[in-house]
């Protein structure tokens, strides 16, 4: 069994290195030496070494709140956060330890990793799993990340494996001088997972990629709202908004508009650019989500699909709906009600194509805390804490 396990391990390093992440070496030695199945005990080692995120944890209405996050983009955010032995780093998110018993491999023993969590019984489980996996010396606390653990600071690197809306303020308190700050941060709805370092009186970004956590809860949670629209789809908005989601499921059941927008981007160009591009410049942009089920569903040909889900993007607006479809590779536009809605999602997909269909890449983010003055930049958010100001 040991052979196999270590097979498995191995085979799953392959599959991240392949999707370009765990370019750090000692990335690489702690996800081919640290046994992820040993921290889903409940499932069978071959689907626990899947390059999938594992949903561990639901809140009373099926809500996932707590997961085994997908192995490359733990990979990726470990390579962003360039941990080196020896230093101290905290972590906003325990889950199943996992992801902290890799980063205490990559700081050895004479390092510190410091993980909290919101919910006691998410500890006390990690716990569990990090004692079964070897590492007893990793400091697990039950609080709100957004206060960080100023007990064990200075921290050498701080790390978040939680989706956040602001750059708390202890974070920056408890960083060490040439610290690194990773978080999977939230652009009005899509999040990009950033690194970054202080510089002078503001944080700048020194990376930027694609991803997709759970959001923070606590007293830093964001004003993103989900809406169930059926038993099967809901929508996401990337702040309060009144919906009636009875009227918006009649509406979506109707036959749409079908426009062709003559543009035909690949999965990663639309997950990466499309979806940043509406979320920086489009007020009234959605996302729907459609769990799979039987029966006809919902969302017609949703451009992203998972097994267990179909995903979708586009405009809520006040008296029509337009959504992103596919055909044969080309991007569609769906329209139901007024086509203006139609027509002005179709000029955000026509003003991203002329632009050259920019995503993460060569994306910056400075973040000024309140009452620091700063460039107005490109796109400009205004968070509790600070306002971040975003260039190409």
């Amino acid at each position: 069994m040991p052979a196999e396990l270590n097979a498995l391990r191995h085979d799953l390093l392959a599959q991240v290195r392949k999707q370009g992440a765990a370019t750090d070496p000692l990335v690489v030695d702690a996800l081919r030496t640290v046994p992820r199945h040993l921290f889903l005990p409940d499932l069978p080692p071959e689907q626990a070494y899947e390059d999938e995120a594992i949903v561990t944890k639901r809140d009373e209405d099926g809500r996932p709140i707590s997961s085994s996050s997908q192995p490359t983009i733990m990979a990726i955010m470990l390579d962003q956060l360039a941990a080196r032995h020896g230093q101290r780093v905290l972590e906003i998110g325990a889950g199943t330890g996992f992801n902290a018993a890799l980063l205490a491999h990559i700081v050895g023993e004479q390092g510190r990793v410091t993980s909290v969590d919101l919910d006691e019984d998410t500890v006390e489980r990690a716990r569990e799993n990090l004692d079964a996996a070897g590492c007893p010396d990793v400091v697990l606390v039950t609080g709100d990340g957004a206060l960080g653990h100023p007990d064990n600071a200075p921290y050498d690197r701080i790390i978040a494996t939680v989706g956040v809306w602001d750059l708390a303020p202890a974070w920056r308190d408890q960083l060490a001088p040439r610290g690194r700050l990773v978080v999977p941060l939230d652009l009005h709805g899509v999040q990009r997972t950033i690194a970054f370092e202080l510089d002078g009186d503001h944080w700048t970004s020194r990376s930027a990629r694609p991803c997709g956590f759970m959001r923070m809860r606590g007293s830093a949670a964001g004003p993103e709202r989900n809406y169930r629209i059926s038993e099967r789809v809901t929508l996401n908005l990337p702040h309060d908004r009144d919906v009636d989601p009875a009227a918006l499921a009649e509406v979506l059941a109707e036959v749409p508009t079908i426009v062709g927008t003559g543009v035909s981007p690949s999965i990663a160009e639309l997950f990466d650019g499309l979806s940043l591009w509406l979320a920086l410049r489009e007020p009234c942009w959605c996302t729907l989500s459609e769990a799979a089920g039987d029966g006809a569903p919902l969302l017609r040909a949703a451009p992203l699909r998972a097994p267990e889900a179909a995903v979708t993007a586009g405009i809520l607006g006040d008296d029509g709906v337009a959504l992103l479809s596919r055909a044969d590779g080309e991007l569609t536009v769906l329209g139901y009600g007024n086509d203006t809605v139609a027509g002005e999602l179709l000029a955000h997909v026509h003003g991203w194509d002329a632009a050259g269909r920019p995503g993460s890449d060569g994306l910056r983010v400075d973040a000024y805390p309140v009452g620091v003055s700063g460039p107005r930049g490109d796109i400009v958010l205004e968070k509790a804490a600070c306002r971040l100001v975003l260039s190409w």
